[in-house]
């Protein structure tokens, strides 16, 4: 991922309290979370993704699988699954805005969830399937002991792998433990979508994520929904009502129109720049109410996607609106 410091870079000191280095006599050694975590020693993790046409697993469209440093797993299950979802466009104001059919950041936060809270004494894979009407994200093992599925959904956490959870922290990858679930289903039924379904927990735990907006009425009454995996037909092509396709001249956009940032730490920054013309890392912390680190991360990721150019140097450094090629 962009700008995102990884365990590499963190300090000894800092690995061994975590348990991804252990000491012994004077000694560091690698414990089975560095393995993991870097996807060097002989511990093969890896993430599968696949596209199928319809609802079951008959019918291939595309597999992939994914190996190698956990943070990098993340990214590409991520950028598949963005790849095979429908993408629209939406005017909000006088901008347009590039939205999907599930919130990316949902999407990330649930493959990330995944990775955390697996169980690596379980030799199986998680897996990220793309289906007509659904996302659904199975990672093995049963959940913890105390843990269930409507604890978890409430927020209660139960950390399974603590040297991942701490090295995923530093690296900006989950900010609050336990707050990761209740996120994702905010998100989604934010996007008028159907609530997050969970099922299993006792031998692996699935999560399924439905495609389609549902009616403005049938919100309260989500809950109620069938369990099936079963939609109608024609419910995976549907798109919002108040979103269109992109057309394939979408690149021809009026000098009035242009776009903003899908991740919403950075809309709030880009509509702070908009109103205000800059904006300093000290100011981004406070509006964002994260670190330095993160906000500095945020700041470097939408200079590098073209949103903001950075201005000065040291203290003296500020981020304004990129005007070049927007």
């Amino acid at each position: 991922m962009r700008n995102r410091t990884s365990v590499k870079d963190v300090g000894r000191q800092q690995l061994r309290s975590w348990g991804v280095l252990i000491e012994q006599d004077g000694k560091d050694y690698p414990s089975n979370a560095y393995a993991i975590l870097t996807g060097f020693g002989g511990i093969h993790v890896a993430t599968q993704c696949g596209v199928f046409k319809g609802t079951t697993k008959e019918v291939f469209v595309d597999r992939r699988e994914y190996t190698g440093p956990l943070w990098e797993q993340i990214d590409e299950a991520f950028q598949f699954v963005l790849r095979n979802i429908h993408l629209g466009a939406t005017i909000v104001g006088i901008y347009r805005r590039d939205i999907y059919e599930i919130p990316p950041d949902a999407i990330r936060e649930l493959i990330i969830n995944a990775m955390v809270h697996r169980s690596y004494l379980d030799h199986g894979t998680i897996q990220v399937a793309v289906y007509d009407n659904r996302l659904e994200i199975t990672s093995p093992g049963k959940l913890p002991m105390g843990q269930t599925l409507e604890r978890m959904k409430e927020g209660y956490s139960k950390i399974r792998n603590e040297a991942l959870a701490h090295a995923f922290s530093y690296m900006n990858l989950i900010e609050h433990w336990g707050s990761g679930i209740p996120r994702i289903i905010g998100k989604v039924k934010a996007a008028r979508l159907r609530e997050p379904e969970f099922i299993g927990g006792e031998v692996d735990l699935r999560i399924n994520i439905y495609r389609g907006q549902i009616a403005s009425n049938d919100l309260n009454n989500a809950d109620e929904m069938s369990d099936t995996t079963e939609r109608a037909p024609d419910s995976a092509d549907k798109m919002p009502d108040t979103i269109e396709r992109v057309p394939d001249n979408a690149d021809k956009k009026p000098d009035t129109i242009e776009r903003v940032p899908e991740n919403e730490q950075e809309q709030q920054i880009y509509k702070y720049v908009l109103e205000n013309s800059s904006i300093t890392t000290a100011k981004a912390m406070e509006l964002l109410g994260v670190k330095q680190r993160r906000a500095r991360t945020v700041l470097l990721n939408m200079v590098e996607s073209d949103y903001l150019r950075k201005e000065g140097a040291a203290r003296s450094t500020i981020y304004v609106k990129n005007t070049e090629g927007r």
